[in-house]
């Protein structure tokens, strides 16, 4: 008679967007002696990964890449219930052998409390759903996932792990606005954002490059949401969104900074309501609002050479990524490496190409093959700068924050 395969404890972690969810199941192993050791907690790699798109529309389920079909369930006619019920039954039915320790979620803001990832109450919900204003596009979702999570899994902890908890340490200089002081003190100040990812950063760099990665970096975090984060001894120390997910960069579908005149301008004249206005900055501006397309760049350089309005768009979004470099390079005193990630970030080889051109003075030198070929150094041996285009693991560091904060405490839940 063969050996039972004996049961092991996972991680089920939830990336909760408007149009899709991506999950993935990484393993957890025991604590032992507790680390804070990168190497120590949940590998790199999940177990198993997937994503549901079309929320609200036509659902499709993918599972380590393959086509996965979705069973029809009662919803209550609530779309991302009904989105998140096959992710639920996939766990429960298919992944034998294994009970869920906790499910980790990635939520945007965490606000002037939540500074460091927490296990979610109902105290705790109530405060994240009074953040909802700040990041309109992502924290309802976050939010709804935990709350069906909740309810669906009784006595699986639901951990929220903030993309504003890398930027903690930045300096109270940077997370002042020029407002009047008491506005801070109620919590209207700079927060960052993509705080997950640049933590990953944070641990990938350093094991590969070690002391340099220590020194003068600027990441670039551009996806369809985009922005810049200054480190020094691999902490934050400014970044250019700010109290909201609106600010700094040009991003697919999101303004970035914008003079605030113009709001005045197309409230008091163009007569806009706040709910047109707010559907404007979020979702008409940006690379889709200039191009008047298409937020992709990719779509857009395919159309460049005979649409001026889709030139337009991406002279904009590469001049806007130089600038803001230069305040970071600035306020970092040089620079020794800059750090391309995320969608367009590690596979735009064009978007790097023209970013880099017009940083030269630095003392770029960029390497046309390896960043054609999106090598993980597209610099020469020769450059001041090291340029280096390194993949993100959000996924992970959610993983890892819940391992960590967990401890000893976690008891992993049989799913049926």
């Amino acid at each position: 008679m063969s050996e039972p395969t004996p049961t092991s404890a996972a991680i089920l972690v939830l990336n909760a967007g408007s149009s899709s969810i991506k999950f993935a199941l990484f393993d957890c192993p025991d604590h032992g002696a507790m680390s804070d050791r990168p190497g120590e907690g949940p590998p790199r790699r999940p177990r198993r990964s997937g994503e549901v798109e079309g929320i609200g529309e036509t659902l499709r389920m993918r599972v380590d890449g393959v086509d996965v079909a979705i069973k029809a369930g009662a919803s209550d006619g609530d779309p991302y219930r009904a989105a998140l019920a096959p992710v639920i039954e996939w766990v429960r039915t298919q992944n034998d052998h294994v009970q869920l320790a906790a499910v980790a979620h990635r939520v945007v803001h965490g606000g002037a409390r939540h500074t460091a990832p927490v296990v979610v109450n109902e105290a705790v919900l109530d405060d994240l759903c009074t953040l909802i204003p700040l990041a309109p596009l992502h924290q309802p979702h976050n939010i709804g996932a935990i709350e069906i999570l909740m309810r669906a899994l009784p006595g699986v902890p639901q951990v929220a792990v903030f993309d504003t908890t890398f930027h903690r340490t930045l300096p109270r200089c940077e997370q002042l606005l020029p407002l009047p002081h008491a506005m801070f003190d109620e919590g209207v100040r700079r927060y960052g954002f993509h705080g997950l990812s640049y933590q990953y950063l944070s641990v990938a760099l350093e094991e590969a490059f070690g002391t340099r990665a220590r020194g003068r970096v600027v990441a670039a975090h551009l996806g369809s949401g985009a922005s810049l984060c200054a480190l020094q001894n691999l902490q934050s120390v400014a970044t250019t969104m700010g109290f909201s997910a609106l600010d700094g960069l040009m991003m697919s579908t999101r303004c970035g900074s914008i003079d605030p005149g113009v709001l005045l301008h197309l409230i008091e004249v163009r007569g806009l309501s706040h709910r047109a206005l707010g559907r404007l900055l979020y979702d008409e501006a940006g690379l889709k609002g200039v191009s008047g397309t298409s937020g992709d760049p990719r779509v857009l350089l395919e159309a460049e050479s005979h649409d001026e309005r889709a030139r337009d768009a991406l002279a904009l979004y590469v001049r806007r990524i130089v600038r803001e470099t230069g305040a970071l390079v600035a306020l970092l005193g040089g620079l020794d490496m800059l750090v391309f990630t995320a969608g367009v970030g590690e596979h735009s080889a064009p978007v790097r190409e023209r970013v880099c051109a017009a940083l030269q003075w630095l003392g770029i030198e960029l390497d046309s093959a390896a960043n054609r070929a999106n090598a993980h150094v597209i610099s020469t041996p020769s450059s001041r700068v090291t340029v280096v285009v390194e993949p993100t693991n959000e996924e992970w560091v959610a993983a890892h924050s819940a391992w960590q904060l967990l401890g000893d405490a976690a008891r992993p839940v049989a799913l049926r």
